[in-house]
């Protein structure tokens, strides 16, 4: 499969990076001066090897060709690329692409049976079409801060761009199930996705649960200790006295046993959901004292469900990550960087395909070439300031 991509941000690009990442051809539409994310890294200006992490974490396996966009020019060689090509991917806001002649209809008019890919923050039309869609806007408007928070606490955003990543994961599945049409009927298809689709799809159970409970508002009111307002007690995370530990679905019971608890025990004729925050409070004070190891054994011999509570330097020395290639170290520029793997494995392996476009237009002669123009011409659109190719 190729694509042509007109991406940037995160949602886009991690949709053709999972695209990338199991064998399409990508072909990143970039303006001369770079994406979006090749500028902006981050954690004041993550950068290895000059290039931003931010870049680097989701643009695997693309190859640049630098254009202007706004040249008339650019329409002939894009066209001719989206000619030879199964699909046009693009995460603007509905109507750029339009008016830069390169929309639907344009694309459709030249190959009736394109892939045309559209994700955006809220829908290609509609009340919100035009507002800018982000990751944070999103998880407040979809209700997944208000859930994430409760009781005392404020409406909490997920400590990542969760929506962005589902989101960009959803594009891809898309795309998929359009060239499976393609590949079985010669068709093209339409395929749009939104960030605020994703933010609602992302909690599935949760938004399911709410409206067949019947409960209202005040059922995401929880004790701070609760992991999610729709688990009974004691469904959580409690401090320990030498960290943090999370609590699964687990019978009041079994925990009770694990703690040799009095005080657990009292409570065994409570009703776990409704009775939730006294049971919380009560298993949070139990925790305090005890050591995660000391709990762990205790909890295994019980069959409590529980993990101990990592931070990102644990994670990379988890034994399991470990085993499972999570990550992998690729060299920028002279310097290292840690990134993540594909996260799915075919027949047992870990996609092999691993490659960078370090600079804008890293591609550019090569891609033009394969469309069919010769040296000279190349030369003369490099000179004319229609596309531009890195020095690399």
């Amino acid at each position: 499969m190729k694509i042509v991509s007109f991406c940037h941000f995160l949602q886009g690009p991690a949709g053709m990076q999972y695209l990338g990442d199991m064998g399409a051809d990508i072909v990143k539409i970039e303006p001369p001066q770079g994406v979006f994310e090749r500028h902006w890294a981050g954690a004041d200006c993550a950068r290895v090897g000059g290039v931003s992490a931010f870049y680097l974490c989701a643009n695997r396996n693309a190859r640049s060709l630098a254009i202007d966009l706004k040249r008339p020019e650019a329409k002939e060689i894009l066209f001719r690329l989206i000619g030879g090509s199964h699909a046009v991917a693009e995460n603007f806001r509905p109507g750029t692409l339009d008016r830069l002649g390169f929309g639907y209809e344009a694309v459709r008019a030249g190959k009736p049976d394109i892939i045309y890919a559209s994700a955006s923050g809220f829908g290609s039309d509609g009340p919100y079409a035009g507002r800018p869609g982000q990751d944070l806007l999103i998880q407040a408007m979809s209700g997944l801060m208000a859930s994430t928070g409760g009781g005392e606490r404020l409406p909490t955003p997920v400590g990542c761009a969760a929506v962005d990543q589902h989101g960009g994961a959803l594009f891809a599945l898309g795309i998929l199930g359009a060239y499976v049409k393609w590949l079985r009927t010669g068709e093209g298809t339409r395929v749009e996705a939104s960030l605020l689709g994703a933010g609602i799809d992302l909690q599935m159970e949760s938004l399911v649960t709410y409206y067949a409970s019947k409960r209202g508002r005040a059922a995401l009111d929880r004790h701070e200790n609760l992991g999610s307002w729709f688990h009974a007690a004691p469904y959580g995370v409690y401090a320990v006295a030498d960290g943090a530990v999370a609590i699964s679905i687990s019978p009041l019971d079994r925990l009770s046993r694990a703690l040799d608890s009095d005080r657990l025990k009292a409570l065994l004729n409570s009703n776990t959901y409704d009775d939730r925050d006294a049971i919380a409070d009560a298993v949070a004070t139990e925790l305090a004292s005890w050591r995660f190891e000391d709990l762990a054994r205790a909890l295994d011999k019980e069959g409590v469900w529980h993990g101990r509570v990592d931070d990102f330097d644990d994670l990379v020395d988890n034994p399991q990550v470990r085993h499972n290639q999570a990550f992998r170290d690729a060299e920028v520029n002279g310097e290292t960087i840690r990134l993540l793997n594909h996260p799915n494995r075919y027949d047992g392996r870990l996609p092999e395909r691993s490659s960078f476009a370090l600079e804008q237009g890293a591609d550019t002669r090569r891609i033009l070439s394969e469309a069919g123009y010769g040296d000279s011409e190349i030369s003369e659109l490099l000179r004319d300031g229609v596309v531009h190719a890195s020095c690399g």
